[in-house]
């Protein structure tokens, strides 16, 4: 144990400091977001009726928390596709690290980063209207860490397998739009008609984005709240095992 920690804390300050001499990289991922919230958020308070319980800021915004989390994990595979190119995927593989270190510092350093994204988008939001009890919030962000531990191990397991942006990008774009569209991050699936309710209440990110919603009202033992939560904790074992197993392959 006590070389697993030593190995993941030097993969997570390598990392670190990778993303550290680039700040800007930061503050452009950020700007899609706050655009949402700053140029479509006023758009849903006439809506706001129509959109269940809290205002437009309390509905939206953790919607957009989710989605910060599926995005910016997601394609931190691109990172390590450069990384393989360049070689430091087979200098690290001929060190005696922990191939479990070499994915946990990763995925350790952009849950960092999502969580300082995260912040930055609440405080930008409470000027513009947003009320959220400090509780819901600080629950909401370890919802958006856990989902982007996996989704950000799924991506370094998928890039290290097709070793090409050529292949990475469609088969990203293939499944996430879909999969955002259906989980109802922009507006509630409740607006959505019969059918398509139907279709999305498969989609496990529909009910970790109404789980989020729950917490930014205060509902913090609703069934729509907590299996919310169980799902993303399945989510985050199994996108774990599934990168674990791939980058032990890849070393074998």
């Amino acid at each position: 144990m006590p070389t697993l920690l030593r190995d993941t804390y030097t993969v997570f300050a390598r990392a670190m400091r990778m993303s550290l001499r680039n700040p800007a990289w930061l503050l452009i991922s950020l700007m899609q977001p706050i655009l949402y919230i700053v140029l479509f958020g006023p758009l849903l308070e006439p809506l706001a009726a129509q959109l269940g319980p809290g205002n437009a800021y309390q509905i939206f915004v953790p919607g957009i928390l989710v989605q910060l989390g599926m995005f910016g994990a997601l394609f931190v595979g691109f990172g390590l596709i450069a990384e393989w190119r360049a070689g430091v995927i087979e200098s690290q593989r001929v060190t005696p690290a922990s191939r479990t270190a070499l994915l946990l510092g990763r995925v350790l350093r952009d849950v960092v980063v999502l969580l300082t994204q995260g912040v930055l988008l609440v405080l930008v939001a409470i000027p513009l209207g947003l009320r959220a009890p400090v509780a819901g919030v600080a629950l909401t962000l370890l919802v958006v860490a856990l989902l982007g531990a996996a989704l950000a191990a799924v991506s370094y397991a998928l890039a290290l397998t097709l070793k090409s942006e050529d292949a990475f990008a469609p088969l990203l774009n293939a499944v996430v739009f879909p999969i955002v569209l259906l989980s109802g991050i922009l507006l509630p699936m409740t607006l959505a008609p019969g059918w398509l309710q139907a279709v999305s209440d498969v989609n496990p990110f529909k009910h970790i984005v109404e789980a989020t919603r729950e917490f930014f009202i205060g509902g913090y033992g609703t069934a729509n709240a907590w299996w919310g939560v169980a799902l993303t904790v399945l989510l985050a074992v199994l996108g774990w095992l599934f990168g674990v197993r791939r980058f032990r392959r890849e070393s074998s």
